[in-house]
């Protein structure tokens, strides 16, 4: 069982940044792929990108290519989603997931419980 926590939601005027951090508990959650989903009011939920055990293989949604940046730091068992440039229409509230597994699938397995990200303009 993993158990995904994340921090560092806020208000951000456009064009700010932010780092979200994603902590899990679980020895085994280093191998596991790990992802990011946001979901804005009267939305559904929507892929952001994700980032493979090993660390090594991103892929973003086309919405969010080229300003956020996902990685891990496995022995911390953290992952991050830092967001540049960012823009009103990244206002949501932001969740991490993971799937059980050493491949990506959706919906993944475990899910955080969201940490609210707004961005003024």
């Amino acid at each position: 069982q993993v158990q995904l926590v994340e921090s560092g939601g806020g208000l951000v005027q456009a064009g700010g940044s932010l780092r979200l951090s994603c902590a899990a508990s679980g020895r085994t959650f280093s191998r596991f792929p790990a992802g990011w989903f946001r979901q804005a009011p009267g939305k559904e939920r929507e892929f952001v990108g994700r980032i493979m055990g090993s660390g090594g293989s991103t892929y973003y949604a086309d919405s969010v290519k080229g300003r956020f940046t996902i990685s891990r730091d496995n022995a911390k068992n953290t992952v991050y989603l830092q967001m540049n440039s960012l823009k009103p229409e990244d206002t949501a509230v932001y969740y991490c997931a993971a799937t059980s597994g050493t491949t990506w699938y959706s919906p993944p397995d475990y899910w955080g419980q969201g940490t609210q990200v707004t961005v003024s303009s």
